[in-house]
């Protein structure tokens, strides 16, 4: 396996993939048609250096994430969406110029105010509510250094928990069907195969380099810096896994990074917890959604020549 640096994740009804700074969503349309937009991402941070920066990078990755996210979810869901009747009658009154500047403004400032909403909810859920259901078994469990263990298995938990039930929701599903299919197409080329439906049926819907294997080295790494580092103010210990996400984002891009592209026999082990946790967020995708990953990576990404410089003949392409 060659790691191929390509990147993605399942929207409504289809798949975006990124590569660099380009990006493309292919969407399955109601009418069955396969629709690709392709664009550019350049990220919120406009100097590009520190986004090079090992155990910097990663707090800045996982924000572009974030916001590429978002916004190519949405985007894939106007497709499902009715057209409002008064937009379409201020088009006709020749105001939708105007409208559309609003529009984008309105869409900023939402898009802005979702991803504050995301990191603060998650901060609250996974982060802080964990240390106060543990603190609760103070008066039985004295030793703070088993009180952190249990928080940090509080906040695993809850994780998968929260993954669960939002599994049994139809919509999620379907998406954790894309997810797979996105994931086989990444497997199926980092692998040396032609990018083919068949090829990326047989391949494999896990992936070392998933988001949700980041999250899980986020909640184990969090537990580590925990018991090391110490305050004795309940103030100052919220404050303080608040303050240390930056750092440990930073240290599970690393730790991603060096999984992505390794097969070191403990760097594969410390991976399973997070591909064991891929075998809720991916299901296996039908072949009209793998024909959508297809086309998402193929709009991005010359697999045909990185396959021939990194396996060599391979074939017929």
């Amino acid at each position: 396996m060659k790691s191929s640096n390509i990147g993605g994740q399942a929207v409504l009804e289809g798949i975006m993939m990124k590569h660099e700074d380009e990006y493309a969503v292919a969407v399955r349309k109601p009418d069955g048609e396969i629709f690709v937009k392709k664009d550019e991402y350049r990220g919120v941070i406009g100097f590009k250096p520190l986004t090079r920066i090992p155990f910097i990078r990663g707090i800045f990755n996982f924000i572009d994430s974030m916001v590429l996210g978002i916004q190519t979810l949405t985007y894939s869901a106007e497709f499902y969406e009715e057209e409002d009747d008064k937009e379409k009658q201020a088009s006709e009154n020749g105001e939708a110029d105007k409208q559309t500047v609003q529009s984008r403004r309105a869409e900023k400032l939402i898009m802005a105010g979702t991803v504050l909403f995301s990191i603060a909810a998650a901060v609250g859920i996974f982060m802080v509510l964990p240390y106060f259901l543990s603190s609760l078994l103070k008066p039985v469990i004295t030793s703070y250094t088993w009180r952190t263990v249990i928080e940090g298995v509080m906040r695993i938990g809850i994780f998968i928990i929260y993954v669960l039930l939002i599994s049994r929701m139809e919509d999620i599903q379907r998406t954790f069907m894309y997810h797979g299919a996105e994931h086989k197409c990444i497997n199926c080329i980092e692998h040396g195969l032609p990018l083919t439906v068949d090829n990326v049926r047989a391949s494999s819907r896990q992936h070392k380099r998933c988001g949700t294997s980041f999250l899980f080295f986020v909640l184990a790494i969090g537990i580590i810096l925990l018991l090391f580092i110490r305050v004795e103010s309940p103030v100052m210990r919220v404050a303080m896994r608040i303050a240390l996400l930056p750092v440990i984002a930073g240290i599970s891009y690393e730790v991603l990074k060096l999984a992505g592209r390794s097969e070191n026999p403990v760097v594969n082990l410390l991976s399973k917890p997070g591909l064991a946790v891929q075998k809720l967020t991916t299901k296996e995708p039908d072949d009209s959604m793998i024909e959508v990953a297809i086309q998402a990576v193929e709009a991005v990404f010359d697999w045909r020549a990185y396959e021939s410089e990194n396996f060599g003949d391979t074939g017929d392409l």
